[in-house]
């Protein structure tokens, strides 16, 4: 199973990324090691808020990509699951 997720930062910001662990690539991004992303590490602590799964990577790359290029309302509203904001 891979995995899509949203992340907040503590500076109330959202990180979009794809991983086959999500348990450990959260920890990942709360940790100093280099293993999380340059972004989140400035940004600590990060919170999971929203996440999918698929059966192959090719697809939670492919929702990560489509997921990445909307504005923060709309991912607010996946986060939210507020379907009228995202059918706007």
């Amino acid at each position: 199973m891979y995995y899509f997720y949203i992340v907040r930062c503590s500076d109330n910001s959202l990180y979009c990324g794809q991983t086959k662990n999500l348990e450990r690539r959260i920890k990942e991004h709360n940790s100093s090691s280099s293993k999380g992303a340059k972004y989140t590490r400035a940004k600590q602590p990060v919170t999971l808020v929203h996440s999918e799964e698929y059966s192959t990577i090719q697809l939670a790359i492919k929702r990560e990509c489509e997921v990445k290029k909307w504005p923060k309302v709309k991912k607010e509203a996946l986060i939210e699951k507020n379907i009228d904001l995202l059918n706007s």
